[in-house]
């Protein structure tokens, strides 16, 4: 354990290094060390990253700047792997913010738009690349100014190993935009719909590149009600998402245990786009009321997920039962269909796990509670029936496994939630109150 933190801080020692010295050499010669701490900053945990991503790093960027210590185009070169290890690392820093780099680029990109002659497109999008990606909480202002200046650059149908990277750069900064910048959908959506379909027939895109242009497109628009025929019947989501999740999970060593990890940065990053995917899915997914046998095809994957990561990728695991959750809740959805997919004896093979943490409890609980809900609503007797045989086999698939004992635990807790007439969840610490054989 000693040994792992001491190359971990060598790390960190090495960048900070790097950085100390970068001023101190020719322009071509700092490319070369900007190469090698973008390096670093891809074995870099979240703590590494955070560690070398301060405020004092930033200003210290703004002044050599000023003082023509390095050039603007190097500083980005370092500035936006930052911003991209940050977003795929799920790094939430407000250092940029409180930088005085920040007030500076913020100049610089609105200066460099309302050029009429002489404009520097590559120099705009580099900066607002850099802006969006280090800055949760981007001006609405420079927004305006960074979406279409980043969507035209996207829609470069350029298909070099180069381009594809520089796009993908650019989608995954349009894609953590905060939803709450109020965007005109006419403006932006067939750009955004013209990138998607583009790749459905070239397969032009990176798998990370390609997420981005979902998340791009759900973020800034997925609450549009309208949207819901264009995502489900031209850009058919649920098909493309079960073919994303099934590649990439042949990507993982699913049963390579934490420890053994290490920081193989392939397959780190397959990870990182896989549970982007599956937080699309949960978010603006579902509930859905088109539903279909694509989406059915959905779910069987996120349950083959589920199955992969449950031993030793729980947070994966977790975030799998949240979306099955959310999948019994929606009224669209045939129960019928949580029994071909998989859905519930994934579930009932998880509970009875002893070694369960509190959150993947809870959504396994909410799922039956859901499921139980649905069953209970008023019907026709025809319908009535038909749950009456579905909740038998769910019941009777319980006893067969041996969770006598769950069901013991499930019925008290559902019999004591019914006296909550103002329910809204179930308790984290719920694992406490299950008897496990």
């Amino acid at each position: 354990m000693q040994m792992q933190k001491t190359t971990e801080m060598s790390i960190t020692n090495k960048f900070t290094q790097l950085f100390s010295e970068l001023e101190d050499f020719n322009e071509d010669e700092q490319k070369q060390k900007i190469e090698e701490m973008n390096g670093l900053m891809d074995e870099m945990d979240r703590d590494e990253l955070l560690s070398v991503c301060a405020k004092e790093l930033f200003n210290k960027i703004h002044k050599m700047i000023e003082e023509k210590r390095i050039d603007l185009e190097n500083a980005l070169k370092l500035l936006k792997h930052m911003g991209y290890c940050s977003v795929l690392k799920n790094l939430w820093n407000l250092d940029f913010i409180r930088s005085s780099l920040r007030s500076r680029f913020e100049k610089i990109i609105i200066s460099e738009n309302e050029k009429i002659e002489e404009k520097n497109e590559k120099l705009l999008v580099d900066l607002c690349e850099c802006y969006l990606l280090l800055n949760d909480a981007s001006s609405s202002d420079l927004v305006s100014i960074s979406i279409p200046c980043l969507l035209k650059f996207a829609l470069n149908e350029k298909e070099n190993e180069e381009a594809q990277k520089e796009v993908e750069m650019v989608l995954l900064a349009l894609s953590y935009i905060n939803s709450i910048y109020k965007i005109k959908k006419e403006k932006y959506l067939n750009e955004i719909k013209e990138i998607i379909q583009y790749h459905q027939e070239n397969r032009n895109l990176t798998q990370l590149a390609y997420q981005s242009a979902w998340g791009c497109l759900m973020n800034r628009f997925g609450n549009e009600n309208c949207l819901g025929k264009v995502i489900v019947n031209e850009l058919h989501f649920e098909r493309e998402a079960t073919r994303e999740l099934e590649q990439l999970m042949h990507c993982v060593n699913w049963r390579r245990k934490k420890e053994e990890r290490g920081k193989e940065a392939k397959e780190s990053k397959k990870i990182r786009i896989l549970v982007r995917w599956l937080h699309i899915i949960n978010f603006n997914f579902f509930p859905c009321a088109r539903w279909n046998e694509e989406y059915s095809g959905l779910v069987n994957s996120i349950v083959q997920v589920f199955r992969a990561a449950k031993h030793n990728y729980t947070g994966i695991c977790g975030i799998c039962t949240f979306s099955l959750m959310y999948v019994a809740s929606n009224s669209s959805v045939k129960i019928e269909d949580l029994l071909k997919s998989g859905a519930v004896d994934a579930v009932l093979e998880e509970i009875q796990r002893p070694t369960l943490n509190d959150h993947v409890v809870n959504g396994n609980a909410q799922f039956f509670m859901n499921v139980s809900i649905r069953l209970k609503k008023k019907g026709d007797v025809e319908k009535e029936e038909a749950k009456r045989k579905v909740f038998s086999k769910i019941i009777e698939k319980m006893e067969e496994e041996g969770y006598e004992d769950v069901i013991t635990s499930f019925c008290e807790l559902l019999h004591f939630l019914k006296k909550k007439k103002y329910y809204c969840g179930l308790s984290f610490d719920i694992s406490d109150y299950f008897v496990n054989a």
